[in-house]
Order: structure tokens, then C-alpha cells, then sequence
């Protein structure tokens, strides 16, 4: 069943309960993506006082880890939200033919590679940040244990 916004320039309420549906989709990824931000934080500032407390270059570089697997569910999330917001903004068009209700990003999956995503400005300003962060923990330790 196609979308009856491709004919004229009114939208029906069907086109408008579609839409209500991906915004829905889109505010839950963004609220996935804050939450990931605040675990990410919370764990990071867990290794690095641990780090400081006690200068160990093998649990610096642990820290790593979570950054890193944090760093690519957010980026998960983040490409999920661009691709719903691309899906969001042909519903909107009369222009532009998409099944009524269809939640399906596939087409979409070439406007938000995931290497465009992961390292995108955002990501890489909060992520990057934690990482170099935790790598001047690891040559700290690293300084340390060669001084002992």
C-alpha cells in the first residue's frame, strides 16, 4: 500500500500517525544514545581515578575497552537516528512514495555509512576526548612503572 501524500500536498492523518511513529522511533534513539553517554562517562571516570590513585598502564589501557565498545553502540544508535530521520523527512514529502507505516531504513543505509557515523564530529569531540584521556593515563603508567 503506497503512501497517498506522493498525489497531492495535503497530508492524511494516516501520513501524520506515520510520522508520530518515527519521531517515536527517533526520541528513543536519542534518549538510547544519552544514556550510553552518561554510562560512558561514569565508567571512564572510574578508571581514570583508579588510574590516578594508583598509576597502573595495564588498567589505564583496560579502560580502553568500554570507551572503545561504548563508542560503537553509540554510534549504532546515532546511524539508527539518521537513518529514521532520512526515512521521517520522505514520509513528509509529497514527492516522494513510501509505504504507508513502513518502518523499514534500508534504503537509506548508503546516507549514513558507519564509518562516517563513528567518526563524525560529535562522536569523535566525546569519544576521542575519553580515549586520549585514558592514553595519557596509560603513558603515565607506563612512565611510572620504568621510574620503579
Amino acid at each position: 500500500m503506497s503512501s497517498s501524500n506522493s498525489g497531492g500536498s495535503s497530508i492524511s492523518q494516516e501520513e501524520i500517525k506515520h510520522l508520530e511513529f518515527i519521531q517515536a522511533v527517533v526520541t528513543r534513539l536519542g534518549n538510547g544514545s544519552f544514556l550510553i553517554k552518561g554510562w560512558t562517562m561514569t565508567v571512564a571516570v572510574v578508571f581514570f581515578g583508579v588510574s590516578a590513585n594508583n598509576p597502573s598502564w595495564k588498567v589505564a589501557a583496560a579502560g580502553l575497552i568500554p570507551i572503545t565498545g561504548f563508542w560503537l553502540l553509540d554510534g549504532y544508535f546515532l546511524r539508527q537516528e539518521r537513518l529514521f530521520r532520512k526515512l521521517y523527512d520522505d514520509v513528509r514529502k509529497p514527492a516522494v512514495d513510501v509505504e504507508l507505516f513502513s518502518m523499514n531504513v534500508q534504503p537509506y543505509h548508503a546516507v549514513a555509512p558507519w564509518k562516517r557515523v563513528i567518526f563524525s564530529h560529535t562522536m569523535i569531540n566525546f569519544y576521542g576526548t575519553l580515549a586520549l584521556v585514558d592514553i595519557a593515563f596509560v603513558v603515565g603508567g607506563i612512565i611510572s612503572s620504568t621510574r620503579s
